[in-house]
């Protein structure tokens, strides 16, 4: 079966097609498009909605039990993720087998601990697939987008069919050294992630610390917790190693909230599922200053901020818009700092 890739933006509306298949994106769960990121779908990520639903994907490539297709159009967000490299494996597995096994069980329950970002805090860090997948990604750069997504896209199928393999053969996934062991380029990427702790601390000298009164995700009232703001990190694994740096935040239990500033082109946001707040109110705030900037800009509206608006993501994880946001670094921050006073 020849495979082939596409890339639309985060938040497409997508439509389903012969022979194509759309992950993670798309903005609706059925036939052909398989996303968690409306507010009717699941509590899953895309992967854990191929294993828990393969019919979605079967019955639209395979349709009354049809001969696998010659060719297969993949269509994901652009700039793929662990989650996005685990559906399309776990995607094109089933199409190939017919069923799903009990290691595709696993590696996707895993991918849905990663996209919710509810990895312990406890484990090696290091020595988990993510992070692994991270540091490989982190080399895989370029000035055409297209390009790198279908080089990670690439490396993520060689990567989950491996990790697959173990799993089957009884190892442990969670975080696990010996998994990989005996095996170069994973071991060199073991190290990577272990030096990105020391691009972590050059971020942390330069990043913008406070403290942030949010809201409690299943109860009335407000935490405070430690917030970073960083922009132009150097680490790929920024906000993992904050959540765990006790020893920097002023409260003792990490930095639950990352404000991520990529040149003040995109924005994300981010708190730690186990502080147990989130940020449902600050999309909206941010979405209202945004309007009325792009309406003194003469810039077209109404392209909104994603608010996290899903049950997987619980309103904890925030991302600008599309065509890049209107508001500044500074715009932003004043914005957090004025939803984290309550």
């Amino acid at each position: 079966m020849e495979i082939t890739y596409d890339f639309v933006d985060y938040g497409e509306v997508l439509t389903a097609r012969p022979g194509t298949l759309v992950l993670d994106v798309g903005m609706r769960t059925e036939p052909g498009i398989i996303d968690h990121h409306h507010p009717d779908a699941e509590p899953e990520c895309a992967a854990s909605l191929v294993v828990k639903h393969p019919r979605l994907v079967v019955d639209h490539l395979r349709p009354a039990g049809a001969a696998l297709p010659d060719r297969c159009q993949i269509i994901t967000h652009r700039n793929p993720d662990f989650d996005a490299a685990a559906a399309a494996f776990l995607a094109l597995r089933l199409l190939t087998t017919g069923n799903v096994d009990e290691a595709m069980f696993d590696l996707a329950a895993y991918a849905r601990s990663v996209d919710s970002a509810s990895l312990p805090a406890e484990v090696d860090l290091a020595s988990t697939p993510y992070a692994i997948l991270r540091a490989l990604f982190a080399r895989l750069k370029g000035e055409d987008e297209t390009a790198v997504g279908r080089a990670r896209l690439e490396e993520g199928q060689k990567f989950m069919a491996f990790v697959h393999a173990r799993r089957a053969e009884g190892y442990e996934i969670l975080a696990n050294r010996a998994l990989f062991r005996g095996v170069d380029r994973f071991e060199r990427a073991m190290r990577r992630a272990e030096e990105d702790y020391w691009s972590y601390l050059d971020d942390l000298a330069r990043a913008r610390k406070m403290r942030l009164w949010l809201p409690f995700s299943s109860a009335p009232g407000r935490r405070e917790v430690d917030g970073l703001a960083v922009r132009n990190p150097r680490s790929f694994l920024l906000k993992e190693w904050a959540r765990r740096d006790r020893d920097n935040a002023s409260l003792g239990c990490g930095f639950s909230f990352v404000l991520t500033d990529f040149g003040g082109r995109r924005f994300i946001l981010g708190v730690d599922p186990a502080a147990g707040v989130n940020l449902k109110g600050l999309g909206a705030l941010l979405n209202e200053r945004e309007a009325a900037k792009r309406r003194d800009l003469g810039r077209q509206e109404p392209v909104r901020w994603y608010e996290g608006n899903c049950p997987l993501f619980d309103y904890r994880i925030i991302d600008s818009p599309r065509d890049g946001p209107a508001l500044t670094s500074g715009d932003v921050v004043e914005a957090v700092l004025a939803f984290g006073r309550g």
